[in-house]
């Protein structure tokens, strides 16, 4: 599994960001969040799909690129919780449930990132 781990990043991403700005009008109803946010968070995730996406296609990848995308998941999964935080009795609770199993995996995303790191320069 880790030697996919940079296109599981990437098809993750790609998935849910295209899910999310594709269907962003139905589910802020669902979620009980501003679909602006939902656009912010959908975008968000197809940026860093291409950016995992960028470095997974490549057959030797710059260390500072996969610890730059480590960075980056981590940084995108507090940004997760603190819109949990901030929705919190405002939100519907599927939203905030995906904005914190959002966090979950980006979170883990990047545990395994680092932890593998060196592994993950070689495709």
């Amino acid at each position: 599994m880790m030697r996919h781990l940079l296109w599981i990043d990437s098809a993750a991403g790609a998935l849910v960001g295209t899910v999310v700005l594709l269907a962003s009008e139905e589910l802020s109803g669902w979620y009980g969040l501003p679909r602006g946010l939902l656009l912010v968070t959908g975008a968000a995730n197809v940026l860093y799909a291409a950016y995992s996406g960028s470095l997974a296609v490549r057959a030797v990848r710059p260390r500072a690129g996969i610890v730059a995308l480590v960075v980056a998941n981590a940084a995108w999964a507090v940004v997760c919780l603190a819109l949990v935080w901030a929705y919190a009795g405002r939100g519907g609770g599927l939203g905030l449930l995906h904005l914190g199993a959002e966090a979950a995996v980006v979170g883990g995303l990047a545990a395994l990132e680092w932890r593998h790191r060196d592994a993950l320069r070689v495709a």
